[in-house]
């Protein structure tokens, strides 16, 4: 698909995991032209707390192009993710080399992109939505 020249989103992610590795969940919320259009989260089973934040990161990144965003913030609360995927870390992890070459991917689909570093209390919208998810799904992994 092709973005619509102009169209600004932000993107706000987050992952984690009950136990490292243990039962876990993505979630997001894409903002479009200032406006919340979509919010989601995603029970990922037993994952890591950084396979969980890619996999935020990266749902996140496809459905934003989805709606045909063409600019695009990125804000999450882990340093290493956003830092392996704009390529200042390696990553060195064998469980997130996949996950980080998608992430890089995606983040050349956008006619512009930049990421930002915000506190966890500043992403206290996809910290809930990741949270509802994995509330829903506790009993399955316990």
């Amino acid at each position: 698909m092709t973005a619509v020249a102009g169209r600004i989103g932000v993107l706000r992610f987050d992952g984690g995991s009950r136990g490292n590795p243990g039962p876990a969940a993505s979630g997001f919320v894409i903002e479009v032209d200032g406006q919340v259009v979509l919010e989601e989260g995603h029970f990922l089973g037993r994952a890591t707390n950084n396979e969980a934040e890619y996999d935020g990161l990266i749902r996140g990144m496809m459905r934003a192009r989805d709606l045909h965003v063409d600019k695009l913030t990125v804000c999450g609360d882990s340093q290493l993710i956003l830092l392996q995927v704009m390529g200042r870390y390696k990553v060195k992890a064998k469980n997130l080399k996949e996950l980080s070459k998608k992430a890089k991917e995606l983040a050349g689909e956008f006619a512009a992109l930049d990421f930002k570093f915000v506190p966890r209390e500043k992403n206290k919208e996809a910290d809930k939505i990741l949270n509802k998810a994995l509330n829903e799904k506790r009993d399955v992994m316990e």
